[in-house]
């Protein structure tokens, strides 16, 4: 069990006047938000507005990159050489720590989106790919990871700063990664069951599976999807129960490295 845990939340993801979640209402509940980089969804305008947002909220900011996919919004599958998809990860965390300087604060983490993230989870090089490229940017990032997957497995072996996240909406699969978005009951709406969930995963310290399988994990953050329908009523379902079961939410620390990382 854990005295403490970080809310996620992915946003930044509406695009001109296209509106995609309710943010403002959700940097209001969250302790670090989750902001696209204009591949999968968001655009200058709406990342600026964003990251004023939060840094007003004392919320604090990730780069979210993604496939450069608007019209799939990032969660179909692309296959791209190794160097391309290094260079897009270096490009959105670069226009993300542009945009956050610009408005006098920083990028303290990064967290991968969509269908990038679900690969990721399934195979370590390719997370490992993903993360080298944001540490060259930027070696004391922390990078958040799919609890209890190959991405942690990356992170670890990197030794780079990490934090561990679990879903607030999503069913688990019994080797730890995310029911498919297409299969009954992949995403959770009922906000109050989201809550109990959620709490009883972070007194046990272990992802629960669709089956009911327990997976001990590190969890140190909690995501709620800005684009589910409901995601404010779930967001504040899942802050409200956990603090009234005894755990205080507080933004994570740069914890999980065991030596500077080095680029290679």
């Amino acid at each position: 069990m854990t005295g403490s845990v970080d809310l996620n939340a992915d946003m930044g993801e509406s695009f001109g006047p296209w509106k995609m979640g309710d943010d403002a209402a959700l940097l209001e509940i969250v302790t670090s938000a989750n902001i696209a980089c204009g591949f999968h969804a968001g655009d200058p305008d709406v990342m600026a507005a964003t990251m004023r947002t939060a840094r007003d909220h004392g919320v604090g900011i990730g780069a979210h990159p993604g496939f450069a996919d608007l019209q799939g919004f990032g969660r179909r599958r692309l296959a791209l050489a190794h160097e391309s998809l290094q260079n897009a990860i270096r490009y959105q965390l670069g226009a993300a720590q542009g945009m956050a300087r610009s408005l006098g604060t920083r990028v303290r983490h990064l967290k991968l989106h969509g269908a990038l993230s679900n690969m990721a989870s399934e195979d370590e090089a390719l997370a490992r790919r993903c993360y080298e490229a944001a540490l060259t940017v930027d070696p004391d990032i922390i990078v958040m990871v799919l609890a209890a997957t190959a991405q942690e497995r990356a992170v670890r072996d990197l030794g780079c700063n990490w934090v561990g996240e679990i879903f607030a909406d999503r069913a688990y699969n019994d080797d730890g990664t995310l029911v498919d978005r297409s299969r009954p009951g992949a995403v959770i709406h009922d906000a109050a069951a989201a809550g109990a969930r959620i709490l009883e995963m972070v007194r046990e310290g272990a992802i629960i599976t669709i089956s009911g399988k327990r997976i001990p994990a590190a969890i140190g953050t909690i995501c709620l999807h800005g684009d589910t329908p409901g995601a404010v009523d779930l967001a504040r379902a899942v802050r409200d129960s956990l603090s009234a079961g005894g755990i205080r939410i507080a933004q994570f620390g740069p914890g999980g490295r065991k030596a500077p990382y080095q680029p290679t």
